[in-house]
């Protein structure tokens, strides 16, 4: 029962939407210039994230392309981890929202199969 996070990640004021450097890096990868080493180096906590926690977001993978990528949102700020929450439900990102501080959101984009991982967006979370 994954409910999409994918919207929370939509570009607000304050926000940063990281498409370009995105499709800048992978020009780079299809040039030839950047290998997939350099690309494809998830960490194992976020392989593990985005097998259990992620949601699909319906596109294939632009590196490996077998394989559907998925979004994983992010959550840091006063009393989380240094590492940041991953948020898997609405409620909990609506929580997080309520507290007292400033809490930023990240949205990633991953595959995991080959490791491709790229931030996508970044947020102020507000109260929804």
């Amino acid at each position: 029962m994954k409910q999409s996070l994918s919207l929370l990640g939509k570009v607000d004021p304050g926000g940063v939407d990281y498409r370009l450097q995105r499709q800048r890096l992978l020009d780079g990868f299809d040039r030839g210039e950047i290998s997939s080493q350099e690309i494809c180096d998830a960490q194992p906590e976020l392989l593990r994230n985005a097998v259990r926690c992620g949601t699909e977001l319906g596109d294939v993978c632009p590196v490996c392309e077998d394989n559907e990528t998925v979004s994983i949102t992010y959550v840091l700020g006063p009393r989380l981890p240094p590492s940041g929450r991953c948020v898997t439900s609405l409620a909990e990102h609506e929580r997080l929202a309520r507290r007292k501080g400033e809490f930023t959101g990240f949205l990633v984009e991953v595959c995991a199969a080959c490791g491709w991982n790229h931030l996508l967006s970044s947020y102020l979370l507000t109260k929804r």
